[in-house]
């Protein structure tokens, strides 16, 4: 066994945007070959390009870029080009001689040169939410890749068992063949040959359904994957899993974890981001009490006395213009009313969310404490209960000893082995779930 220790350190900001862009490519091909072998680093990456929550929270950060070249676009002139064409009465004319008909053409720049604040804040707000999906999607690799590790280990764990009951079966029919030569031979009673009959046929039951077990977490870890192939191949081939559970102790400091929780997790930074970008859009509604000021300048060109385009006035034009709701039935102040509630909303859902994020922290250590303790706890009984199933052999074949001690032991091992694996699965997951509460990304991301 191994001693590990985890250190706690802040994520910086270059860090979390190399863990958000794994990368904001395009969608994978729906069909994917079915592996020879799948280890747990090749099913962590597999995820990081095709699962679901995954693909879909990178969709959210290109909407929310969108957004921000959206609102960034009020902070550079527009450039628009106008024409009209109008056929009246010679009596409506405004041009001498009369004219029928008018028309003009129009190229124009203009500029919000003022605007109250209420660009540059809704720029920030704009920017700080997409930081915030960004943070999003961070979350959602954590969330997502804890649920391919359990449901990775899950296949380990059923395959273990699958394993412990076939050991099982192996040593329960190596009994009865002993008990019918014995039966046989004259030396033991019908009952005790039927005992071992019946004690074969039990144990079928178990692995059975361990093998069932191991169908049903192969389905389960494939969701996790996003794995959507779904062809005859895929229903009949199943990969080797490689890896085993182990027990490799790590040790954790409770207080060490609240700090690197309050740090480090992606949800908490997320929220702070939203109400930052919630105070911007109250700046932003309070612009609406404000005056705007643009300037335009451009090019002209009107019909002249003709209809001859040599004889038509053209020119420059510029200017300033201004625009300012004195008074607006008090719209304005309703909107910084409820960008002020929502700023406040926000910040009550942050005190909540680390409040949450402690009581996560303090259930996943509690667990890990436990998990730590049935390990230690199940490697003992391993050894004694192998031990006893020799002894009770070699007295039973001494005949100091009935079939019934036999059955017991070995059933005492076949409880102790799968107590084992079920502690070692039990402790991974622990130690998995403990690093994802304090916002620490999967080895395999951060390695």
């Amino acid at each position: 066994m191994k001693l590990a220790r985890y250190h706690f350190t802040p994520v910086r900001s270059f860090a979390v945007v190399a863990m958000a862009v794994v990368s904001l490519r395009a969608a994978p091909a729906p069909q994917q070959p079915v592996p020879d072998q799948l280890d747990l680093k090749t099913a962590i990456g597999f995820a990081l390009e095709n699962n679901f929550a995954i693909r879909q929270a990178r969709e959210r950060i290109k909407q929310q870029d969108g957004v921000v070249i959206e609102v960034g676009a009020r902070q550079i002139p527009t450039v628009a080009a106008s024409a009209a064409y109008q056929l009246n009465d010679k009596a409506l004319s405004t041009t001498f001689p009369a004219s029928d008909q008018s028309w003009q053409i129009s190229l124009t720049a203009s500029q919000v040169v003022y605007g109250g604040g209420g660009i540059r804040s809704a720029v920030r707000s704009s920017q700080l939410v997409r930081e915030a999906a960004v943070l999003d999607l961070q979350e959602v690799i954590n969330e997502a890749l804890l649920d391919v590790r359990t449901s990775f280990y899950g296949v380990l764990l059923a395959r273990e068992k699958i394993k412990v009951q076939e050991s099982n079966l192996e040593l329960l029919q190596e009994q009865l063949k002993t008990t019918s030569d014995r039966f046989a031979a004259g030396t033991v009673s019908s009952f005790e040959k039927l005992r071992a009959d019946v004690a074969v046929a039990n144990a079928k039951a178990p692995l059975i359904t361990a093998r069932n077990d191991y169908r049903l977490a192969i389905e389960a870890l494939r969701q996790a994957l996003g794995f959507t192939t779904n062809k005859d191949e895929a229903l009949r081939k199943i990969p080797d899993f490689i890896g085993t559970l182990e027990y490799t102790p790590v040790q954790f400091d409770l207080q060490a974890a609240f700090d690197a929780a309050h740090t480090n997790r992606p949800d908490l930074q997320r929220l702070a981001k939203l109400t930052a970008a919630g105070e911007e859009s109250v700046t932003t509604a309070r612009a609406g009490t404000k005056p705007t000021v643009s300037v335009f300048g451009g090019y002209e060109l009107r019909k002249g006395a003709s209809n001859s385009l040599g004889d038509s006035p053209d020119g420059l034009v510029g200017g300033i213009q201004s625009q300012w709701n004195i008074f607006d039935g008090r719209a304005t102040a309703g909107r910084v009313a409820q960008a002020k509630s929502a700023v406040e909303q926000s910040r009550l859902g942050e005190i909540e969310a680390q409040l949450a994020a402690e009581v996560e922290v303090r259930r996943a250590y509690s667990l890990w404490q436990e998990a730590t303790e049935l390990a230690d706890a199940s490697q003992k009984v391993v050894e004694q209960a192998t031990e006893a199933v020799r002894l009770a052999n070699a007295r039973y074949n001494a005949g100091t000893s009935t079939q019934l001690d036999v059955l017991q032991a070995q059933v005492d091992l076949t409880t102790a082995r799968t107590n084992q694996i079920q502690a070692y699965y039990g402790y991974d997951v622990a130690v998995a779930s403990l690093r994802k509460a304090i916002g620490q990304a999967d080895e395999f991301v951060t390695k």
